[in-house]
């Protein structure tokens, strides 16, 4: 079953991102606290997810141990292949969303973490870039489901 497994925000840019249990969202804007929240939002800027399986595989490949939340996505998934939603509408517990985009990795991830070839390895497993279609919380252990 696909599941929402960590959350996270900050609320200033370059900044750590907090892990959460839940965040509140709202349609079109973003999340409540983070730092891509705004009245008229980007849809690629308002909710970010990644696979927790990618970055397993990834700690593995290099005998790392790097948190997800410090990935730097919003959510982190388990049980489901993100790519797939591009262009798709899901349910993240309530809210639903739909997937807009792949997230590129960029340097600044890769500075941060201290890993050159993050770019490398991430370029198609990066995670997915969502517009908020609707309002309301998304918490850890939420079902994440696509819709037809």
């Amino acid at each position: 079953m696909s599941e929402v497994l960590k959350l996270g925000i900050t609320a200033i840019n370059n900044q750590s991102i907090q892990e959460v249990d839940s965040i509140e969202v709202i349609a079109n804007q973003g999340i409540v606290g983070d730092r891509h929240f705004k009245k008229f939002n980007d849809p690629y800027n308002q909710i970010s997810l990644i696979e927790s399986e990618g970055i397993d595989n990834y700690n593995i490949k290099f005998g790392l141990n790097i948190s997800y939340i410090d990935f730097r996505r919003n959510v982190v998934t388990k049980g489901i292949k993100l790519n797939a939603l591009v262009g798709k509408k899901f349910k993240v517990g309530t809210v639903e969303l739909e997937g807009l985009d792949l997230c590129r990795p960029c340097r600044h991830l890769s500075e941060i973490l201290n890993q050159n070839n993050i770019i490398k390895e991430f370029i198609k497993k990066g995670g997915l870039r969502c517009q908020i279609l609707s309002s309301s919380n998304i918490n850890v252990g939420d079902k994440i489901k696509a819709l037809v």
